[in-house]
């Protein structure tokens, strides 16, 4: 089967998460999950509230935030017990090895920021909160490529594992080599698109056989040459995402599909709110055909004209709705608090009243956000950890890093609040401290070993060390300077003086050198 046929195969599959990621983007961003057939010159839904477009870029930023942070690395390398062991009873051994590894956490973070990794990333995070489905690729060279969810299929075992992924692109003939371009070209021609300059559809397929993926691919039924290939089974640079993980099912569902009703309500009564305030806003003068004001006195006369008439002969049209439109208001209000709360939104957090409490709020916004563990979890294990080993894979291939011991030292995802990036270890290296020096300073300046805290707690925090801390031979120098100066202090005006002289080249034992010009 060709790549073509078997996309369309399995798209039957992926055809109803794609209807819904559609209804879903009609109330929020309607161009992330565009109508089928859609291009340029389509007109999309406008929605007639905000909230929703507000609450998914707002939850996307979030979320980029706690994956990517921009300050320390999201991940550490962690190696095994045994020769972590093995470090501890060597002096200096452990704080120079979270140095080095610090070191390497910091390179791999730097490649992903030049790579413009970020800005894929939140793009790729709103496709997911909204269709619930997205594919990330990174290719050798260049940054990470996204692909929503109408341009991809993919299929999984009972168990979530991939086995089959197929991309769909577009690109134009005169990309392709002689043969296959002078192909496409007929093959246009012969569909009557009425120009053999249109683009072509080009299907990247990848397929998992045993302890390896095996990659090519396809234009006009033909593989095009040089595009065979084989990626390690755990370094496949194509990484499909899903928001919810379901048993059974190849794709996953969306977040704004969760809260789907509450959209809809909100787009009906701001729809209603807008259409009837438009309607009210009218300004519309009645006359009483019966009297004796005549219409063109009311038409045409100016602010603070004297003019003859009876003022019970004309009145003013009005809805008389105010009461229903305040029963409209007060839900549309209710929903949009519901929704708010839900896309994690800081009108949600602070509660109406006079006084709220800085503690209440950030309890609010913590419980709010921890809402979101089971979709760290699943980011961690299908997104964060593939990038980190493909991302180390490509660097090492690229002599970007040294070859590191896989067997011993591996990468481990930190999610949650505080669990992110490696702030927990720091609180504990924090609290070590303290205890000790409560015994007294004679305790802590015996058993405590300030230097190697001092390079922990740097690695901790994803800081380089290297020059910040002062060297041993610096320290006894700073030392015997401190002496010096309290023994200066002790001796007074006449001691100094005297140690002055007994410093003097004169006054010392033995040969003195000759004194340069």
């Amino acid at each position: 089967m060709s790549a073509a046929g078997r996309y369309m195969q399995l798209a039957t599959e992926r055809e109803p998460y794609l209807s819904r990621a559609r209804a879903a983007a009609k109330f929020t961003i309607p161009t992330l999950v565009p109508p089928e057939g859609a291009g340029p010159s389509t007109k999309y839904y406008t929605p007639y509230q905000g909230l929703g477009a507000r609450g998914v870029n707002n939850l996307a930023a979030k979320l980029l935030l706690a994956l990517l942070p921009p300050n320390s690395p999201f991940f550490r390398l962690q190696i095994d017990d045994f020769t972590l062991e093995e470090l501890s009873q060597k002096e200096g051994a452990r704080g120079a090895f979270e140095e080095a590894v610090n070191r390497v956490e910091r390179a791999v973070m730097t490649h992903l920021e030049t790579n413009r990794a970020r800005t894929s990333v939140h793009e790729g995070l709103k496709y997911l909160i909204v269709a619930g489905n997205v594919l990330l690729v990174q290719p050798p060279e260049g940054g990470l490529r996204v692909f929503r969810l109408d341009r991809y299929v993919v299929l999984r075992d009972p168990m979530g594992n991939v086995l089959e992924i197929i991309t769909k692109e577009s690109i134009a003939p005169a990309a392709l080599p002689p043969a296959l371009a002078v192909k496409a070209k007929a093959e246009n021609a012969q569909k009557g698109t009425g120009s053999t300059e249109k683009t072509v559809d080009l299907y990247t397929w990848v397929v998992r056989k045993k302890n390896r993926w095996e990659v090519h691919q396809e234009v006009v039924g033909e593989i095009v040459p040089g595009s065979k290939g084989t990626y390690p089974l755990d370094k496949c640079p194509f990484i499909p995402l899903r928001w919810t993980k379901i048993d059974g099912e190849s794709y996953g569902r969306g977040y704004v599909e969760e809260y789907q009703g509450d959209l809809k309500s909100l787009e009906g009564l701001t729809k209603a709110i807008v259409v009837g305030s438009a309607a009210a806003a009218k300004v519309l003068f009645l006359v009483n055909p019966n009297g004796t004001t005549k219409i063109a006195v009311v038409s045409k006369s100016e602010s603070g004209d004297v003019v003859a008439g009876n003022a019970e002969d004309v009145t003013v049209l009005q809805m008389g709705k105010h009461a229903d439109f305040q029963t409209t208001l007060k839900t549309m209000e209710l929903i949009s608090n519901r929704l708010a709360q839900c896309f994690l939104m800081n009108s949600a957090v602070q509660r109406d009243a006079e006084r709220v409490t800085a503690e209440e709020v950030r309890y609010i916004a913590s419980e709010l956000e921890d809402a979101l563990g089971g979709v760290y979890a699943i980011l961690s294990q299908e997104f964060q950890l593939p990038l980190v080993e493909l991302t180390m894979f490509q660097m090492e291939r690229q002599k970007k890093l040294p070859p590191l011991p896989k067997e011993i030292l591996k990468p481990t995802i930190t999610t949650g609040l505080e669990a992110l990036g490696r702030g927990h270890d720091l609180q504990k290296l924090q609290m070590i401290k303290s205890l000790i020096i409560e015994m007294g300073p004679e305790i802590a300046q015996k058993f405590f070993n300030f230097a190697e805290y001092f390079k922990r707690a740097g690695a901790a925090i994803g800081l380089d060390m290297k020059g910040l801390i002062a060297g041993e031979d610096e320290t006894a120098e700073s030392d015997q300077q401190a002496m010096m100066m309290q023994l200066l202090e002790k001796l007074g005006p006449k001691g100094m003086d005297i140690l002055r002289d007994q410093l003097k080249p004169e006054n010392q034992n033995g040969p003195q050198p000759a004194q340069a010009a």
